[in-house]
C-alpha cells in the first residue's frame, strides 16, 4: 500500500531539508506541488507498483492555488486514498533571522505591504488550519540540518500507519518552551544537582546524576504519578487516533534534572513496547 505524506509548513522552516531526508529514505519527492494536482498524482502513484511512500510538498509559493488544499484532501479520502500531514514551524523571530541570513524574498512580501515579519505572520494565520489538521508537527527553531534529519527519520523510517509514535524531550527553560509539546512537565522543583560541584559538569545521562535526583523522596513519587498518569493517556490518545505525542521535561538549563526524567519515561515506554523516540534538546548547550 502506497503511503502518502503531505508536507507544508512556514516559508524558511526546513522543507526542501525535510525533503532531501525523505528522499534519502526512501519517499519519492515532488516539491510544489500546486494542491488541484495532488489527487492525480496519487493516483499515478497508486498505479506504480514502484512507489510505496510518497512525499509531496504544497506551500504558499503556489500563491492562490494553494487554497484548494482542503478541497483536494477532501477528494483523496473520497477515494480511499490515505495520507498524513507533516507541518514544519519555527519562531517568528528565527524565520526573520534565517530570511536575513539568505537574503531570499519572503513569497508574501507584496500581499503583506511590510516587511519580513509582516510577511510571516501573515502566512502563519493563512497556515492556521493546515497546522490544526497536521499528524506531525516539528519545530525547527533550535534543530540543526542533522537534528531535523533525526527527528524525520525518526518518524519515518517507521510506518506512517496505525502507531502512535512517542517522542520524550528534555530542554531547558532558559531556551525556551518546545512550542510543538503536547504535555509539558516542569521539573525545576526538584534537587539541582548543578549545585553540586562533582555533578555540575555532567548531565542526566551519566548515573551519578541520575542517582542524585532520584534520590529525592519528590522524584520518586513524581516518577510514579508520571508512569500512572500515562497509563490513562497513552491508551486515550491511541483511540483518539493521534499520530504523534511529544512529551516535554523541561529544568533550568535543559542537562540534568529534564535529562534524567526524560530518559526514564522513555525507558518505561520502551519497556511497554511503545513506538519511542528521545531527543535532548539543549544537552549540548
Amino acid at each position: 500500500m502506497t503511503e502518502f505524506l503531505i508536507v507544508t509548513g512556514l516559508s524558511g522552516a526546513g522543507k526542501s531539508r525535510a525533503m532531501d531526508t525523505l528522499e534519502d529514505i526512501g519517499f519519492y519527492c515532488v516539491d510544489n506541488m500546486p494542491p488541484t494536482l495532488i489527487l492525480k498524482v496519487a493516483e499515478i502513484c497508486l498505479s506504480s507498483n514502484k512507489m510505496s511512500k510518497v512525499a509531496i510538498v504544497t506551500d504558499l509559493r503556489g500563491g492562490d492555488m494553494f487554497y484548494g488544499l482542503f478541497e483536494a484532501l477532501d477528494e483523496l479520502k473520497a477515494k480511499g486514498i490515505d495520507y498524513k500531514i507533516l507541518f514544519l514551524d519555527a519562531t517568528d523571530e528565527e524565520l526573520s533571522r534565517r530570511y536575513k541570513e539568505t537574503r531570499r524574498r519572503h513569497p508574501l512580501m507584496d500581499v503583506s505591504k511590510g516587511g519580513v515579519l509582516e510577511a510571516i505572520r501573515t502566512e502563519r494565520v493563512l497556515l492556521r488550519p493546515a497546522r490544526e489538521k497536521a499528524d506531525f508537527i516539528i519545530d525547527t527553531t533550535h534543530l540543526s540540518a542533522n537534528e531535523l534529519r533525526q527527528r524525520l527519520s525518526g518518524i519515518f523510517l517507521t510506518t506512517l500507519e496505525n502507531t502512535m509514535l512517542i517522542h520524550v524531550m528534555s530542554f531547558g527553560f532558559k531556551h525556551g518552551l518546545p512550542p510543538e509539546a503536547d504535555l509539558v512537565f516542569d521539573v525545576r522543583c526538584l534537587p539541582n544537582p548543578f549545585y553540586i560541584d562533582d555533578l555540575k559538569e555532567k548531565t542526566g545521562l551519566d548515573q551519578e546524576v541520575k542517582d542524585y535526583v532520584m534520590d529525592a523522596e519528590e522524584s520518586k513519587q513524581l516518577l510514579i504519578k508520571l508512569e500512572d498518569l500515562m497509563e490513562l493517556l497513552i491508551p486515550l490518545y491511541e483511540k483518539e487516533g493521534k499520530s504523534q505525542l511529544l512529551i516535554a521535561f523541561g529544568c533550568t538549563g535543559g542537562k540534568h534534572r529534564s535529562v534524567t526524567f526524560a530518559e526514564y519515561l522513555y525507558q518505561y515506554f520502551y519497556g511497554k513496547k511503545k513506538n519511542v523516540r528521545i531527543v535532548h534538546r539543549d544537552i549540548g548547550k
